[in-house]
């Protein structure tokens, strides 16, 4: 007597493949996705001659520096973190007649009149050892020092804080008095 072999039900796997779908629709719409913030630079024109050096004066410069260690060194002397920005709002505040000071220039910039401008830069330097961390922190309080300059400037010719401006030419010229002078150098090895 031979065996009957037992039929074994199909499964419908057309619904199988709705369901899927619809988790995947349902795990796409209620999941949030991280966003990447960075830090807001507008970058500088490509240099055009690129062998051309440019002289600027050593007073015009506020030396910025960290090392491997996370160590700051702020114009050759041991600086912190928690000081910086105030060092940098003292240094980017224009200062005419002070010879020690970065030199000024005064112009003259629509809606504010002639305003004297600060001509110093900040050069920031760090080493490939440097924790993001740290980088992090001196890139924020460099652009606090900044962006407190744009407020005072914006509350004391628009009687308005700099970030509740809405008029675009208003902006620009808050902008123009108070340039974010930033100038970044490729890391290397700093002791």
């Amino acid at each position: 007597m031979a065996r009957q072999k037992k039929k074994v039900p199909d499964l419908n796997a057309g619904s199988m493949a709705d369901i899927s779908f619809l988790l995947l629709v349902f795990f796409l719409v209620t999941t949030t996705m991280d966003t990447d913030s960075g830090i807001t630079r507008r970058l500088p024109p490509p240099v055009e001659n690129p062998e051309m050096d440019v002289k600027v004066k050593e007073r015009n410069i506020m030396n910025v520096m960290i090392n491997k260690y996370d160590k700051l060194l702020v114009n050759g002397k041991p600086g912190d973190v928690t000081t910086l920005k105030e060092m940098t709002r003292e240094f980017i505040t224009p200062k005419p007649g002070d010879e020690s000071a970065p030199e000024v220039e005064t112009k003259e910039i629509e809606l504010l009149g002639n305003v004297v401008l600060n001509k110093g830069v900040v050069s920031l330097k760090n080493d490939r050892g440097t924790s993001y961390a740290m980088y992090i922190s001196v890139q924020n309080e460099l652009a606090r020092a900044f962006n407190e300059m744009r407020e005072e400037m914006s509350l004391k010719y628009f009687n308005q804080h700099y970030a509740d401006l809405t008029d675009k030419d208003k902006i620009d010229a808050i902008n123009k008095a108070v340039p974010v002078r930033i100038s970044e150098a490729e890391p290397e090895e700093i002791k």
